[in-house]
């Protein structure tokens, strides 16, 4: 098989040998089946890469999930999905080795606790301002005595009979800094106890600035304030993460200190390719 393989039967053959891996490896250490590979890397203080997933499709989501990425993010707040769509996409991400992640559509105990029965392994919440707020979001993702989770679950009782012994540490869970009035109040919401780190999404950050987003990549003030949120992470023991549009600008910002990182989406791989093919065959650019 090629170093970089390129047809969909080997990329599906690649990742069907990292999921044997990780299994052996697992039985071999006396772990549960459902280590959180992300977050694991991310506490050793390595970089950890991420698909967006806004299309609604389990089917591109079981291939993503095959594919070797770290982990995918399927985008409750922006995306195409809806509540049967989400379970199915997250029971398609179990044939990979990506770690299943939700954006919430909001702060929300109930759409929350909704995600995680179904088999979320990590949750980002949206505009989240205040330690109020990130206190909320992490009591809602955690069964006590940490945190105020209902107990019961759905399609996560698919990982095992001891689902509730190990899931409030391997769960991942992010707030998402992305106004003015959130990075002013950074390192005290990223000290909340339960909160594992943050995702700024960079545009609306941008728009609360009083930039527009197409202007943010040279904006020095929009510059400052990522950099402050890599400090405030630092200050912390946080994991400081990072909405990116592309595998190029993910790597840029992973430079700047950001670990937890989506490199790009699903919709927008496909438009790239179709745009790439279009060209190869000569059709006028627009």
């Amino acid at each position: 098989m090629a170093d970089h393989p390129s047809s969909v039967a080997e990329i599906v053959m690649v990742g069907l040998a990292r999921i044997s891996i990780i299994r052996l490896t697992c039985a071999h250490e006396g772990q549960h089946s459902m280590k959180n590979h992300t977050k694991a890397k991310l506490l050793q203080g390595q970089p950890a890469y991420g698909y967006g997933l806004g299309s609604g499709s389990a089917r591109v989501t079981e291939f993503l999930a095959r594919c070797g990425i770290d982990f995918l993010l399927i985008d409750n707040q922006h995306g195409s999905w809806g509540p049967d769509s989400t379970i199915d996409a997250l029971a398609a991400a179990s044939a990979g080795t990506a770690t299943p992640m939700v954006r919430v559509a909001r702060n929300d105990y109930t759409m929350i606790g909704r995600l995680l029965d179904e088999g979320a392994m990590g949750i980002v919440v949206p505009m989240v301002e205040t330690v109020e707020e990130a206190r909320a979001a992490a009591s809602a993702c955690r069964f006590p005595p940490v945190g105020s989770r209902s107990w019961g679950w759905g399609r996560a009782a698919t990982y095992g009979p001891d689902y509730a012994d190990w899931i409030n540490d391997e769960l991942f869970v992010a707030v998402q800094l992305e106004s003015v009035q959130a990075i002013e109040h950074a390192e005290a919401i990223m000290a909340v106890p339960g909160i594992d780190g943050c995702w700024v999404g960079p545009s609306d950050l941008a728009l609360s600035l009083g930039i527009h987003p197409r202007d943010m990549g040279s904006s020095q003030e929009h510059r400052q304030a990522l950099e402050h949120v890599v400090q405030a992470c630092t200050n912390t023991g946080k994991v400081p993460g990072l909405a990116c549009f592309s595998p190029d600008d993910a790597l840029r910002h992973s430079e700047l200190g950001f670990r937890f990182l989506t490199a790009g989406a699903d919709l927008g791989f496909l438009m790239q390719g179709a745009m790439a093919g279009l060209k190869t065959l000569g059709f006028p650019s627009y």
